[in-house]
């Protein structure tokens, strides 16, 4: 089992010291700036939301991928020089567009996918790949159940029960938290899964969990707040998705709710720090990797965002580096170590060889463990700065032994 590169962590620490309309689509970055030396051509899906409640994730996630594409726009498989094309499907945020999605990327010939953010779409889509012999990897996809009985889904990300167990201990310890308020969208695997394993870490470690579910489409969480107030929570535990955390925010400002909110990796946002910039709120989130972390990736990173406006766009309009951009970056380089090892672009010998492969990323080392999932034992907590519109980093959180 692999653990998160020492040399990030120390870096992190470093950095701890010191310091909805229509959706612009991702810039096209296919065959890279080699595209005339080879005829030679391999597919690399892109299966991400650019709309619906997650589009805003979603967009990022891919950034991270077409960035990487641009450093390294070629690959050398089994003795030939390709050049890598990326094929971005829209799947909408939506299980009932998931399928068709995942036909479309198939169709175009992709040798392996990569996504979705949003674990709900990925397991609808899994079947699809699986049946069609196309491997997946997921970026930032975390409920158990994308990788669980299949040989096809991988994934670079850590778990929910962990991430709910950390998000549990760092309530605990950082935030004096008796009682929790628990709120999440009724039916969302990502929501309801990450509710059930902070609840359990809480009550494990002597925390009262009151739980709340809001139907899909909701806007209203004032009731829901209310809730909160009277069941005396010291803490909210809102793992949405970002469309319905930039409400719950504002209302909970309005509101006057007055305790901190605590949320996973879907609110690693900068519209979450728009939402949040010059209100009196706290907002505390777990996530995958905290800027500052590799000064030389994040410089090359933002002078290519800041260099197309459609980039600039897709990034929600700043230059701040989201982790899910971070770990579209490191998938997109374990695919290609996946087509290296396979010695082919035949979608079943990659999937063959992905068991095996393992890759030094950005956001530290990558191996595939059991049910294809890396391994990942600690999480990084950001604070919203509210002043200065950035991300604090707080701690390196692990599961309270």
């Amino acid at each position: 089992m692999k653990k998160i590169l020492a040399l990030l962590l120390a870096g992190c620490m470093a950095f701890a010291l010191c310091a909805c309309g229509t959706p612009a689509e991702p810039a096209e970055n296919t065959d890279g700036d080699n595209a005339e030396a080879s005829g030679d051509t391999v597919v690399i899906g892109v299966f991400e939301p650019l709309s619906g409640d997650n589009g805003a994730g979603g967009k990022q996630e891919a950034l991270g991928m077409q960035y990487a594409n641009s450093v390294a726009p070629t690959v050398d498989i089994g003795g030939k020089t390709y050049n890598v094309k990326l094929e971005i499907v829209d799947n909408e945020s939506s299980t009932d567009k998931a399928v068709s999605a995942a036909n479309s990327l198939i169709s175009k010939g992709a040798s392996v996918v990569l996504g979705t953010y949003g674990s709900s779409v990925a397991i609808a889509a899994s079947d699809t790949f699986a049946q069609a012999g196309v491997p997946a990897i997921g970026v930032t996809c975390t409920n158990p159940q994308i990788t669980e009985g299949n040989d096809h889904y991988f994934r670079i990300c850590f778990l929910d029960p962990f991430q709910g167990t950390v998000l549990a201990n760092f309530a605990k310890e950082n935030l004096n938290a008796e009682k929790v308020y628990c709120l999440g969208q009724l039916g969302n695997d990502y929501d309801q899964g990450l509710v059930n394993y902070f609840k359990q870490a809480a009550e494990e470690l002597g925390m009262t969990c009151e739980v709340a579910s809001f139907p899909e489409n909701n806007s209203d969480f004032s009731s829901y707040l209310t809730s909160a107030k009277n069941f005396g929570a010291d803490v909210i535990f809102a793992p949405t998705s970002i469309s319905y955390a930039q409400l719950i925010v504002d209302q909970a400002v309005a509101q006057g709710v007055g305790v901190p909110l605590l949320a996973a990796d879907t609110w690693d946002s900068n519209k979450i720090l728009g939402a949040a910039q010059g209100k009196d709120i706290e907002i505390y989130v777990s996530t995958f990797y905290a800027e500052g972390g590799d000064p030389e990736f994040e410089k090359g990173f933002k002078e290519w965002i800041k260099a197309d406006s459609n980039n600039l766009t897709n990034n929600g309009g700043d230059d701040i580096i989201a982790a899910v951009s971070v770990m579209g970056y490191d998938a997109y380089f374990t695919a290609l170590e996946a087509l290296k090892a396979a010695g082919s672009i035949d979608s079943k010998a990659v999937m063959a060889a992905l068991p095996n492969v393992t890759h030094s990323g950005v956001s530290g080392d990558i191996a595939f463990g059991e049910n294809g999932d890396a391994v990942r034992d600690t999480a990084f907590i950001k604070k919203a700065n509210v002043n200065d519109n950035v991300w604090d980093f707080v701690t390196v959180q692990s599961v309270k032994k």
